[in-house]
Parts: C-alpha cells; structure tokens; sequence
C-alpha cells in the first residue's frame, strides 16, 4: 500500500499542535517506558503498522528486553514480565481504546484510579488519547512503517533479478 497524503505537510500547524500534546505528556512525570509502552499496546489494538513500528523500535532502543516486547499484546498472559502500574495501564489503554457503546465501565476507572492518581490517570488518557489521534492519522493516510519502506528496496532489487533473470533465459 502505498501513502495516500503527507498529513504532516498538509496540516503542519495541526501536527505541531499534536506534537505539543506529546511534549506535554513526555514531561508530565509519568515513567516514559510506560509511556511508550501504552503507545504500543493502543497502536496494536488499533491495528497501526506504523506506530507499531515505531513504538516497538523506540522501546528496544531505550532497552526493553525483546522478551517483554514481545508479550505486550498477550499482557495478560505475561506473568511478572510487567509490573502492576503497567498492567494497570494496559487495562485502561484497552478500556479508553474501545470505548464501544457504552464507554468506560466503573470497573475499569476504579481499578485504573487505585494504581494511579488523578493527575497521573488524567495524564494517561492524555497520552492514549493522543495515540488514538495519531493511531486515525497513519491508517487513515497509510502511514508507511520503516520496516516496510526498509524492506521495498530489497523487494525491487529482488523483482529487478526476477525479471533480469527471466529476460535472459
């Protein structure tokens, strides 16, 4: 698939005013693997190649262990891999992400709200609501993810032997 539109050009002032929201949450004081830790489970619930992408390089660059990057999206299953405020982020990444008919459940606020302040839960549907935003963007214009654009050389290279190889036979 191929891009439909560079968002970021076509709307620098409403990209910069979301990149003002990400600053915002990047000095709010919650931990910023946490951080990038709901950016990637929103991303992969929401289906996002590119902030999938993103967001699990920049975890494995900051030093996540793969192991636990692998189990993000079965957290549930992950045993003691993730500590209870990031289990509790999970869970209402999850409840804020699908909101569906009938919202936020009183189950899931009371549980987020007995791990964190009201500061700091304000803070986090802050940040999993700006991954939503950005999450809509990239798959509405097909953002494509760096592995992708990394891997088309070597598939026209590839498809360029094919065709070479297929011409000379």
């Amino acid at each position: 698939m191929s891009q439909r539109m560079n968002y970021i050009a076509a709307s620098p002032a409403g990209m910069k005013a979301l990149g003002s929201v990400y600053a915002y949450v990047r000095q709010s004081g919650l931990p910023a693997r946490l951080i990038d830790l709901v950016y990637l489970r929103v991303s992969q619930i929401n289906g996002c190649a590119y902030c999938v992408d993103m967001h699990s390089r920049d975890l494995l660059k900051a030093g996540l262990p793969v192991e636990h990057l692998v189990l993000v999206a079965a957290w549930h299953e992950a045993g003691t891999i993730f500590d209870e405020q990031e289990k509790a982020a999970f869970a209402w990444a999850e409840a804020v992400t699908r909101l569906g008919d009938k919202g936020v459940s009183d189950a899931a606020y009371e549980a987020a709200s007995t791990t964190f302040n009201e500061k700091q839960l304000a803070d986090l549907t802050i940040a999993i609501s700006l991954m939503n935003a950005y999450n809509r963007m990239a798959i509405s214009f097909r953002a494509t993810p760096v592995a992708v654009a990394n891997a088309l050389p070597r598939q026209e290279a590839a498809s360029q032997q094919r065709l070479t190889a297929a011409h000379n036979a």
